[in-house]
């Protein structure tokens, strides 16, 4: 786990000094970098503290990565938003607090001042495996591409600007991974037992905005909505991330994110481990620490 959490702080902080010197070389102005690394650390220590506690410590470790191209009538974007965070409270062993890998690529060809015909594919998995706890007793629910998500889309983008894009897709195709053999065998995030994967056709609808809502705040939220045209297409699928970046001063920074999944092709089981129907998933990760933007 120190190995992995190494990895990480080193891997955010390299990629970000490569990219920034990367943009300093590059004298095309048609290319346009842009990005947020993030690492933020907490921790308690108490002795012989009458009212109580635990000593505890959390990390959390952000990179959100953008790369666009846009000359003539072409206009091509790149984004990859990547988290890690772990926490220990107590005699409890390690535990993951938040784990994502995002990667979105859209390119579009202009068709007059703000319409483009649009192509759009987005991966989306973790990279560690993640746990249930119960009593004393834990197992794994969840591995890298366990559930992995691919998704690619044929559209019309509406883009009136650079703060704001709006991609309706009447023809989008959406793979649901599961390569870990134990959790394929049960039948996990919507696919067959004993199946690796699941094929879904149907249309979709994709927003994006990136703005800087008052000095020193800036907001970056995606929200994709997805329609199975073969099973159940009045139940639709919902993605809405969040991300409100707080500028301190040139290094420190506060960030919250947040992330919404509704996936009816999901079930979920209650405290006692009965199946129950799927239900809206909800994420809230705030931190104060270290930043470096470029």
């Amino acid at each position: 786990m120190i190995k992995k959490i190494t990895f990480i702080i080193a891997f955010i902080f390299c990629t970000s000094v490569f990219i920034k010197a990367q943009e300093q070389a590059d004298t095309v102005k048609a290319w346009k970098f842009d990005g947020l690394s993030s690492l933020n650390f907490s921790q308690v220590s108490l002795s012989n503290w009458a009212a109580g506690g635990d000593n505890s410590y959390a990390f959390n470790g952000l990179l959100n990565l953008s790369l666009s191209y846009s000359k003539d009538k072409n206009d091509w974007l790149n984004t990859l938003d990547i988290g890690y965070g772990i926490q220990k409270q107590g005699e409890l062993g390690i535990r993951k607090t938040d784990d994502h890998i995002d990667f979105l690529s859209k390119y579009g060809r202009k068709i007059s001042k703000s319409f483009f015909i649009s192509a759009m594919l987005n991966v989306k998995t973790q990279m560690d495996e993640g746990k249930k706890y119960e009593e004393d007793t834990s197992y794994v629910i969840s591995e890298f591409m366990a559930p992995g998500y691919i998704q690619a889309a044929l559209g019309i983008e509406y883009k009136p600007g650079e703060s704001f894009y709006a991609v309706l897709s009447p023809v989008a195709g959406k793979l649901t991974l599961v390569l870990d053999d134990t959790l394929s065998a049960r039948g996990s995030f919507g696919v067959g037992p004993g199946e690796k994967s699941r094929m879904e056709l149907g249309g979709s609808a994709n927003f994006g905005v990136k703005k800087e809502v008052m000095k020193n705040v800036t907001l970056n939220s995606t929200l994709g909505f997805f329609s199975n045209y073969l099973d159940n297409p009045q139940n639709i699928d919902v993605d809405w991330k969040v991300m409100i970046n707080m500028k301190i001063n040139d290094y420190l920074s506060a960030n919250l994110n947040t992330h919404l999944i509704y996936d009816d092709d999901i079930a979920t089981s209650d405290a006692e481990g009965k199946p129950e129907g799927p239900k809206v998933q909800f994420k809230e990760v705030f931190g104060v620490g270290l930043t470096y933007k470029f």
